[in-house]
């Protein structure tokens, strides 16, 4: 599996092309502006692109999506919670018109002969969701390396992105690897030793 990372848009937030190696199948993680630029690296990496996946609904994940989706042709989903609140508050959600289908705990995503796992993580927003693929554990703005997702935006909870973290991310095991939505990757295991949020 390659993994592609690509910061993008006005804050940066880690881009995800999700590669199969064998079927050239390729997944998008929160395309959170620079639409063209990610095409040109699309086309130049020759993957067939199935679908875009998002993580939460915050205006700095979702930028690029409409313009991705018309471009490539392709289906992009998100929690149902999530586009509610999108559609309620513009302030910090993006816009998007209506998801071509909704993801909850359990579901899954194939990619060429393996598949994305959902699972949700309320906490940063109420429909927050991670996604995990083989030892790949896509955390949006759940969980950073050395930090936590910042909870005081709409459907925000501080307890309850502790309670996600602790009950649904650190029981996959230590040498789960954490692509965060922001800033470096990290693992299980050294979130379990350092993030003084978790101790």
């Amino acid at each position: 599996m390659i993994i592609k990372t690509i910061p993008a848009g006005i804050y940066d937030a880690n881009c995800y092309l999700v590669i199969d190696e064998e079927s050239k199948d390729c997944g998008i993680i929160d395309p959170g502006g620079d639409a063209q630029r990610l095409q040109a690296i699309i086309k130049s990496l020759n993957v067939k692109v199935k679908y875009i996946i998002l993580t939460h609904g915050h205006i700095d994940h979702v930028g690029g999506v409409v313009e991705l989706s018309k471009s490539l042709n392709i289906p992009f989903f998100i929690s149902k919670i999530d586009e509610e609140y999108m559609e309620k508050d513009n302030y910090v959600f993006g816009s998007l018109p209506k998801a071509s289908g909704y993801l909850k705990e359990g579901d899954t995503l194939s990619l060429g002969n393996k598949e994305f796992k959902v699972i949700e993580t309320p906490g940063h927003t109420k429909g927050g969701l991670c996604f995990l693929i083989e030892d790949k554990l896509f955390t949006g703005d759940t969980l950073f390396q050395a930090s936590i997702g910042r909870t005081d935006f709409a459907g925000g909870d501080f307890k309850e992105i502790i309670k996600s973290i602790k009950e649904k991310l650190i029981i996959l095991g230590d040498d789960i690897e954490v692509y965060p939505g922001h800033g470096p990757m990290s693992t299980i295991g050294y979130e379990k030793r350092r993030n003084t949020f978790l101790l």
